[in-house]
């Protein structure tokens, strides 16, 4: 599924950002910003690997609620 789907685009490829990755994308949004402010051991791909798991439960309960 798509977050911003471009129908009429002549590229394939061009069809829109999964909403998978817009949904890591605003949590990676949030926890840049909370461990920016903090003292953190956190790694970069600590914060994208948490980012994913935070949009792999959004996609599920999406999912739960389409049902």
């Amino acid at each position: 599924m798509k977050a911003f789907p471009r129908p009429n685009t002549v590229h394939p490829d061009d069809l829109g950002m999964d909403l998978r990755d817009y949904f890591a994308a605003k949590a990676m949004q949030s926890l840049i910003i909370a461990y920016a402010t903090i003292e953190s051991n956190l790694k970069m791909h600590e914060i994208i690997n948490g980012s994913y798991q935070y949009a792999d439960a959004v996609m599920e309960a999406r999912n739960e609620q389409v049902r």
